[in-house]
């Protein structure tokens, strides 16, 4: 029991490992099973997809046997694949690959068969457009046993194409480049590139030269620069703004070329990813240009503000570019107006201004004026406003469209015509209403103007002046009524020195109905001449007249002087005799005299110095009133003189009990007559004397003045009143009677005369019971 029960247990064991042996093979079979149908799956797979891939492998076995794909001899054109090499030549209709292909086909298969070398090549069908890569290796013992050869073959025929375009557009752009390149170095102006470290990398020869290099080389290896930092930013930092923000920058500076400041244009442009390329335009003349284009618009803006026309240039869009001083003042235009106002808006705010002409229907002529813009033509216009302003209008097109306004107030001008007209009419009116008659010629010798008194003056008809004749036709009608026809030349040069000499010539004409004409040229600013005649025929009678008259005083003249010299004769000496044969009997040569005798010769004595005193006043008078008065002038110290005249009256002075001041400041001298001038002053101190009360005081004061010597001799007497003092000043005259009439003596007036002969003046002042206040001045 024992023993089966073991057996049984060794038989369950048995059957449990059988059992697990069994199903561990059953396991492992259908893992195989999977793994052979998987692997059968891949290799399918593996097939397909070598089948739908873009390369052929072909095995080239040493003996020169081929095992690929029936793609391959579609690829050459085939209709099935060949079992050789040597077969894939064009041995059907040319298909196939050439001989030549094959030739080197076989070569590389072969050479790598035996030195494992890979190899590539490009096939290419005969008449077709397919292109074939074949790359070559030596075949892997796993996938080909014995030094088979291992074919790849690529259709690379969109890529071929693609290749050969590419490669035709990169041998165009390399020769588009190498152009680009040569433009470049030839460009005049300076060009260079930057890498994206903004540095330098290329520049042309403009730019070496700009910067004053060697060469290309050196500029790049030193980072010469062309243009200075602006606003502490360098050149390679504003192309590094440029190349981030990929945009373009254009700036204008200012450098230094060939040791000129010059105005550039630099412009960086970013390159993507490879940089920034960038030139510079020197644009130094345009800048002057610009400035001198900038200062010719000014200067002309200037000076049309200087016109006192009104001057508005409007563009093709029909608004205003500019507008002068003027042309803004006559249109009311407000401070603050700006340009670029509409034509039409304008005109409406002139309107509104009251600087336009009154109209019905505003909004019809607005229009009709907004076409001067089509005009072809400049229009004219007259703009009467309401405040009687008168404006002229043009309006010139222009050919870009625009459109030149000009205006003129011409209302300043319409009032000098008018007055030119009134002028010309009082001119016409005066000419005719003169005594005189007149005419003017103009440089060419026609009559132009004339009054009508000048045909009446020359005895001629108006008809023969009415065809303004010239002067030379003129003078052959005047010269037959001319009492001498010889002085028909004489006018005729009168006629030609105001007209062509330019000069003022005149003279006397005689005609023959007896009148005397005198005739003047004057020359006029407008060139013409003027040609005046009087008739001088009464008062030519009148001048004789006056020059026999004056024949007759000067007779006359001639007689007084010659009665002055007698009577100065034919007084002295009976005064002289009655004078001297008292003075004898005085002395007592007759015998001794009684005391009455005596006292009668003294009375004739006395008698004669008065008469003797007087007889000189006379003469002198009369001497001074006829300018016959001698005078012998030496220079005078003034103070000693006016003393000793002083002295001389002391006696009288003493007498009248009367205190007589003499006052004088400083040194004064004069040239004088000392006789005359000592009469003179004598004359108002005898005066000053006698009007004196008793007790009276007398000044006499000398004083220098910037325009001469001041002598005043004044008394506090009993004074005159304005008849007395004017009686006494005219002293002897004659009355109505023709008698003559002594009203005062003769002291003031010979006084005067005496000193207006030494170039003074006297003036007296005198009130009743004041006194009298006389003053001389001497130069």
């Amino acid at each position: 029991m024992q023993l089966n029960a073991t057996a049984l247990a060794l038989l369950g064991l048995l059957l449990a490992v059988w059992v697990a042996g069994a199903a561990w093979m059953m396991i492992a079979a259908g893992g195989k099973a999977r793994k052979a149908e998987a692997t059968r799956k891949a290799a399918r797979r593996m097939v397909r997809m070598i089948d739908e891939s873009p390369a052929i492998p072909v095995i080239v076995r040493v003996d020169g046997r081929i095992e690929a794909s029936e793609r391959l001899a579609g690829w050459l054109g085939l209709s099935k694949l060949p079992q050789y090499l040597s077969d894939l030549a064009g041995a059907e209709g040319g298909k196939g690959i050439s001989p030549e292909q094959l030739a080197e086909l076989s070569a590389n298969v072969s050479r790598t068969q035996k030195t494992a070398a890979p190899f590539r090549m490009a096939l290419t069908p005969p008449g077709s457009q397919r292109s074939l890569a074949v790359r070559g290796v030596l075949a892997d013992p796993q996938v080909s046993p014995g030094g088979s050869a291992l074919l790849w073959v690529f259709d690379f025929s969109e890529s071929q194409n693609e290749l050969s375009r590419l490669r035709s557009e990169a041998a165009r752009a390399k020769g588009d480049f190498a152009a680009l390149v040569g433009l470049i170095e030839a460009a005049p102006l300076p060009m260079w590139f930057r890498g994206p470290d903004s540095r330098l990398k290329l520049v042309n020869r403009a730019y070496v030269a700009a910067v004053g290099g060697e060469n290309a080389e050196t500029v790049v290896e030193q980072q010469v620069e062309l243009v200075e930092s602006v606003d502490g930013l360098t050149a390679a930092q504003v192309a590094g703004q440029a190349a981030q923000a990929k945009t373009p920058v254009e700036r204008i500076v200012a450098a230094t070329i060939n040791g000129q400041r010059r105005s550039l244009r630099v412009s960086d442009l970013p390159l993507g990813e490879e940089g920034v390329a960038g030139y510079a335009v020197d644009i130094e003349e345009m800048e002057e240009q610009a400035r001198a284009f900038r200062a010719f618009r000014e200067a002309q803006r200037d000076m049309l503000d200087q016109l006192s026309v009104g001057v508005a240039q409007f563009g093709a869009d029909r608004r205003l570019l500019s507008a002068n001083q003027p042309f803004r003042r006559i249109f009311a235009m407000r401070p603050g107006a700006v340009e670029g106002i509409e034509f039409e808006r304008l005109l409406r705010e002139t309107r509104e201004a009251g600087r336009t002409p009154e109209v019905r229907d505003f909004p019809a002529w607005r229009a009709e004026r907004a076409d001067w813009f089509l005009a072809d033509e400049a229009v004219e216009e007259a703009w009467p406003l309401s405040d009687g302003t008168h404006l002229r209008i043009v309006a010139q097109p222009m050919p870009d469209g625009g459109l030149v306004l000009i205006a003129e107030d011409r209302t300043e001008s319409l009032a000098l015509s008018a007055t030119r007209d009134t002028l010309l009419r009082t001119r016409t009116a005066t000419f005719d209403s003169l005594f005189e008659a007149l005419a003017v010629f103009a440089p060419d010798g026609h009559i132009q103007l004339w009054n009508r008194r000048f045909a009446a003056a020359w005895g001629l008809d108006q008809a023969d002046i009415d065809g303004h004749p010239t002067a030379d036709e003129l003078i052959e009608r005047i010269a037959p009524n001319l009492s001498k026809p010889k002085q028909a030349k004489a006018i005729g040069d009168v006629v030609r020195g105001a007209t062509l000499d330019r000069r003022q010539t005149g003279g006397r004409v005689s005609l023959a109905d007896g009148r005397t004409l005198e005739i003047a040229g004057v020359p006029l600013p407008d060139g013409n001449g003027l040609l005046t005649v009087l008739d001088i025929t009464d008062s030519q009678n009148a001048e004789d007249a006056l020059r026999e008259r004056a024949q007759a005083l000067e007779a006359a003249d001639e007689v007084k002087t010659r009665f002055l010299a007698n009577m100065s004769y034919e007084f002295r000496v009976p005064l002289t005799s009655i004078s001297g044969f008292a003075e004898l009997l005085e002395a007592g040569v007759a015998g001794e005299l009684s005391p009455q005798a005596r006292e009668y010769v003294g009375a004739i004595l006395e008698a004669v110095h008065r008469l003797t005193d007087q007889v000189e006043n006379v003469l002198d008078l009369s001497q001074s009133e006829a300018g016959l008065l001698p005078l012998a002038r030496e220079k005078l110290d003034l103070l000693p003189f006016v003393t000793q005249v002083v002295r001389e009256r002391e006696a009288a002075i003493v007498d009248g009990g009367l205190s007589l001041d003499l006052r004088g400041g400083g040194t004064s001298k004069v040239e004088a007559d000392p006789r005359q001038l000592g009469r003179a002053i004598g004359h108002l101190l005898d005066n000053a004397i006698a009007a004196t009360p008793k007790g009276g005081k007398i000044l006499v004061d000398l004083s220098r003045k910037k325009d001469g010597v001041r002598i005043v001799v004044s008394d506090n007497g009993r004074g005159m009143s304005k008849d007395e003092l004017r009686r006494a000043v005219e002293g002897l005259r004659t009355g109505a009677d023709g008698k003559p009439e002594r009203r005062q003596g003769l002291g003031i007036p010979l006084a005067r005369q005496l000193v207006e002969a030494h170039g003074g003046t006297l003036d007296i002042v005198s009130r009743r019971g004041e006194g009298t206040f006389a003053t001389i001045h001497l130069p």
